[in-house]
């Protein structure tokens, strides 16, 4: 039901929650605690009803310390990539590892991208 939800309001709201979380991770470990969770849905009116939030949460904090991977969540949200988005995303990293190390330092990705 939740997917679905989010689905009906499309991109915006789920590259706004995204940002929303960033913002509320203070200490950049990329962890959401329940009550943060919770709000962010609040704030962007996702309102889930509270035994749906819990089976949610359940489904979400797989390691049981009470917290969610953001990553995590996002891909329970998401799913896996479809193979067409998979081979951009490779494209795209085969650019920018034009030294073909393996791994792309940040200064290498402010080269070739600029988010304005």
């Amino acid at each position: 039901i939740f997917r679905e939800t989010l689905s009906k309001r499309g991109f915006r709201v789920i590259t706004g929650l995204g940002k929303y979380f960033r913002q509320m991770d203070k200490n950049r470990n990329g962890l959401l605690s329940r009550a943060a969770l919770k709000e962010a849905l609040k704030v962007f009116h996702l309102e889930v009803p509270e035994e749906d939030f819990e089976s949610l949460w359940l489904i979400l904090d797989d390691s049981k310390n009470d917290k969610v991977d953001y990553g995590e969540f996002t891909h329970a949200i998401f799913g896996e990539m479809n193979e067409y988005r998979k081979t951009f995303v490779r494209k795209a990293y085969m650019k920018l590892d034009f030294n073909k190390t393996g791994s792309v330092p940040m200064v290498d990705v402010r080269k070739c991208y600029c988010a304005k």
